[in-house]
């Protein structure tokens, strides 16, 4: 096995373009802690994937110390570990920092900016390889004033701005968005989001556009995903740009979809995937498994003294990462990208 660092820019730039010409999307598997980075690093390995981790606002919170909760400092320490274990294994990861609603701007993503300015000045790597800025709960107009901002300041410090023009409904860490008519992206919000920021040439970004996207869990048939969305947007902007599929677009609130919907969205040019309800299942499901069977050792029943073994923290952690990493292989698999690992 060859140590590999976490994928530097010019790395991260070829995967997603790997990813446009191959017809193929990256996983953004969520992570919070030391054991869920592990899972996720062991899913893409397995799988021959390179991959994304990402941390939002409430899994850095949690990162830091749950009575410390600050965003930054779970962050850069999440990010450091990961930055650190990932040379074990033999494909290329992207940190990636999630949703960041701009009353949090200023206490997560723009001083995780300064820190990768000040690293790249200093002749280094960027701590991390892309932020979003999630403007979707203010007026388009405002929502692409702050992407130029920091489209400005991500390609000074060599990182790509992740955007959301649309809103996805359902909930993830406290906000919350109806679902509606407002869950679908438009042509002219496509148009207005080019005549703002470029193809390319103000800085790389990557794009969320919504077609009925929900975060969370949800039945089927209750959510109406429409892919179509996506090629219709492509379609009009890149014949005014001249370019073909010209954005790089992101698939939010993807638990759930079926295997159709997914290969259509990668189809018309998602080349990135949020996955963070269905590998949090996947993680829990086995620890539960593990304490209802071994009862009677996790547990010190009528006076009895238990089973060390069996309440060892490591006993049902490997058993909650090996589920969890299971669940990146079937996402890795999902999106074509299994077996395309730049590392061959």
């Amino acid at each position: 096995m060859v140590a590999m660092p976490i994928a530097s820019p010019e790395v991260y730039a070829e995967m997603f373009d790997a990813a446009k010409k191959g017809s193929f999307a990256y996983p953004a598997i969520n992570i919070s802690s030391s054991q869920t980075i592990n899972a996720a690093l062991a899913g893409f390995a397995e799988a021959g994937s390179d991959g994304i981790i990402q941390i939002s606002t409430g899994g850095a919170e949690y990162g830091s110390g749950p009575t410390i909760k600050n965003m930054v400092t779970g962050a850069v320490a999440l990010a450091e570990y990961a930055t650190e274990v990932a040379k074990n294994y033999p494909v290329n990861i992207a940190l990636h920092t999630d949703h960041c609603p701009k009353d949090k701007l200023d206490g997560f993503v723009r001083p995780l900016l300064k820190i990768s300015a000040e690293r790249v000045a200093n002749g280094q790597a960027p701590l991390f390889q892309s932020h979003m800025w999630d403007g979707s709960a203010v007026p388009l107009e405002e929502n692409l004033q702050i992407a130029e901002e920091l489209l400005a300041e991500a390609a000074r410090a060599k990182i790509i701005l992740e955007i959301e023009v649309g809103v996805v409904g359902g909930e993830e860490d406290g906000v919350a968005n109806e679902i509606n008519e407002k869950l679908y992206t438009t042509v002219a919000d496509g148009l207005a989001t080019v005549e703002a920021l470029g193809t390319g040439d103000k800085g790389r970004y990557i794009t969320a556009l919504t077609f009925g996207n929900v975060h969370g869990v949800y039945k089927p048939g209750s959510v109406k995903l429409r892919p179509e969305v996506l090629k219709e947007i492509q379609d009009a902007v890149g014949e005014k740009v001249g370019k073909d599929k010209p954005f790089d677009l992101v698939f939010h609130g993807g638990s759930g979809s079926t295997a159709e919907e997914i290969s259509a969205a990668v189809d018309y040019g998602v080349i990135k995937m949020n996955i963070d309800t269905d590998t949090q299942y996947a993680f829990t499901r086995p620890v539960a498994g593990h304490m209802f069977t071994k009862y009677d050792g996790v547990l010190k029943v009528d006076d009895e003294v238990g089973n060390k073994k069996d309440y060892d923290p490591r006993a049902w952690g490997k058993l909650a990462e090996g589920g969890m990493a299971q669940r990146v292989v079937e996402a890795c698999q999902q999106l074509r990208s299994a077996g395309t690992s730049l590392k061959g």
